[in-house]
């Protein structure tokens, strides 16, 4: 069976806890993998890049990025860069929405996510499909914040769900993608992204990383809900 089949049939009772050091998993392989991947992809995505600025700025009044801090590698935080998907009056459409319908106030709780988010643009929602909102953080991950694969970075707020696999998620820097994100991400719950990141962090091999990667293709492609 391999890793990401076994990280699947892992229950979610168990955690993987690893001790903190003081460099993140794979080490030098794993950082020179990153920049290469990272350059080629800004190179060859250009003129998404472009047309996502564009799209954005004309579409969607208000800054063409979205820096949202979040909690990386040690506990270190940095600012996670994508295009901006939501309106600028977000905090108090998610509010509204919450108070106003029980069920997605559930759904918030369980996943951190909602199905029909009252936040996005329509710009944003096109951005989000096609997860061509996430390309800014190939920059993240050339500044060394990120990794291509490796656990969805999180908020300090969603730091306390990680309880004692905490140290397992500091032992990564985030990831653009990951065994969370190719293994049905808007239909899990967040303790089963815990239990996916845990063991990630403790069966991490270059191997496992080119699997993830080629599976994030048809995750993207094919996916009913935003990646």
């Amino acid at each position: 069976m391999n890793g990401m089949a076994k990280a699947n049939r892992v229950d979610e009772d168990t955690l993987f806890v690893l001790v903190q050091t003081t460099h993140p998993i794979g080490l030098a392989s794993k950082r020179v993998t990153d920049i290469i991947l990272a350059l080629g992809g800004i190179v060859l995505l250009a003129p998404f890049l472009v047309i996502c600025c564009l799209a954005t700025a004309l579409f969607s009044p208000g800054p063409v990025l979205f820096r949202h801090k979040r909690v990386g590698f040690n506990g270190k935080q940095f600012d996670c860069l994508k295009f901006r998907t939501m309106a600028t009056n977000a905090s108090e459409r998610l509010r509204r929405h919450l108070e106003s319908d029980p069920a997605a106030a559930a759904e918030w709780i369980a996943t951190r996510k909602l199905r029909n988010d009252p936040r996005v643009t329509a710009v944003g929602a096109l951005l989000r499909k096609s997860s061509l909102d996430e390309l800014p953080q190939l920059f993240n991950v050339l500044k060394g914040d990120m990794s291509i694969v490796g656990p969805r970075p999180v908020t300090e707020e969603e730091l306390g769900r990680y309880s004692d696999a905490l140290n397992a998620y500091y032992a990564c820097r985030p990831g653009i993608t990951g065994l969370w994100q190719v293994s049905g991400r808007s239909s899990t719950t967040f303790q089963r992204r815990v239990v996916l990141d845990s063991y990630y962090a403790h069966n991490w091999s270059m191997i496992l990383d080119a699997k993830i990667i080629m599976a994030t293709i048809p995750a993207v492609c094919f996916s009913n809900t935003a990646y």
